[in-house]
């Protein structure tokens, strides 16, 4: 009968993600949080006039 090795690497527990967060990786140049505000049947967020014509991005965070 053929004798077999046990391995002797154990596997690393796998971390589990949470279900309901992603992770993002930014690089830009300003980051301002503010809370989103209601307006009419939708939400709000007032960011500075030199931001106007500029490319933006909104992650929520909560």
């Amino acid at each position: 009968m053929p004798t077999e090795k046990k391995s002797k690497r154990t596997k690393k527990p796998e971390a589990k993600p949470n279900k309901n967060k992603v992770k993002f990786e930014i690089y830009g140049e300003e980051m301002i949080e503010k809370k989103v505000k209601l307006s009419g049947n939708s939400g709000r967020v007032y960011l500075p006039p030199n931001w106007v014509g500029h490319n933006v991005k909104i992650i929520r965070i909560d």
